[in-house]
């Protein structure tokens, strides 16, 4: 039995700086909490920069990030680390989170309520002052690293009652909350990610407020800024605009035939 070789933690990093525009100041929040060892959830809806923001702060405190997107079946295994076969010998192969803890990374469990319960109830001792990760199958518990962070993100208006985080989860962490950005930042984003014109981006982050107007009225989900990206992407490309928001907008976001006809209609009234 062996153990796994080392890992090249240098893969992590991310080398040049993710645009981010400071909202509501988050970074400066995100930055405190990082020097206190300070566990940090992000809340807000789908596509509104919470990812960005985790990447242009790895980048700015020169921290490895590693990003776990979490669904139904990720088992603490998947997380921790587990037994491979490897030729004639089992070798131990740490997960993601181990290897964080380990090396001093930030890892950031994106949608962290889709996980399994069980997954979650493993990172209630990193997100407390013990700042220690059990793993079970090798009977060790191991320190994190002075330069750890854990960070967790979910969408709690789209989350049912059953997929909530438990109290006992949530009050572990410092929460910011994330929200659309005001429409001249978004625009900036847009412009800037897309590469279009100011005018270009100022249609389509108004298309993008109407359309969240929306959400109310048989819409699940608001219109996500990186939605947004995509179709001013396609129109910097030479896509008709009407096209470019129909199969980046539109389409996306709703299969209501009726919703999406509205969608397209705004599209028409403001470009």
């Amino acid at each position: 039995m062996q153990q796994g070789r080392e890992v090249d933690i240098g893969r992590y990093r991310i080398e040049q700086e993710p645009f981010y525009a400071d909202v509501r100041g988050e970074v400066g929040l995100f930055t405190i909490a990082a020097r206190a060892k300070m566990p940090v959830m992000l809340k807000g809806p789908t596509g509104c920069g919470k990812t960005r923001f985790v990447q242009h702060m790895a980048y700015k405190l020169g921290r490895p990030l590693i990003t776990v997107a979490c669904h139904e079946d990720l088992t603490a295994s998947d997380l921790v680390g587990r037994y491979l076969l490897k030729g004639q010998e089992t070798v131990w192969m740490d997960g993601p989170l181990t290897v964080g803890v380990k090396y001093g990374a930030i890892v950031y469990l994106d949608e962290v309520v889709e996980a399994r319960k069980d997954t979650t109830v493993i990172i209630h001792p990193l997100s407390d002052d013990r700042r220690l990760l059990p793993i079970e199958k090798k009977g060790q518990i191991v320190e994190a690293a002075d330069d750890f962070m854990l960070v967790i993100s979910y969408n709690p208006g789209y989350q049912s009652v059953l997929k909530d985080l438990k109290q006992s989860t949530k009050q572990r962490f410092m929460a910011v909350e994330f929200d659309y950005p005001t429409s001249d930042i978004e625009t900036a984003v847009v412009e800037r990610e897309a590469g279009v014109s100011q005018t270009i981006a100022g249609s389509l982050v108004k298309l993008g407020g109407k359309v969240r107007n929306l959400k109310n009225h048989g819409l699940e989900e608001g219109v996500s800024t990186r939605l947004l990206i995509y179709a001013g992407t396609l129109i910097k490309q030479g896509v008709p605009p009407e096209r470019a928001c129909d199969v980046a907008i539109a389409r996306p976001i709703t299969d209501d035939p009726d919703m999406q006809r509205s969608i397209l209609e705004l599209v028409k009234a403001i470009f």
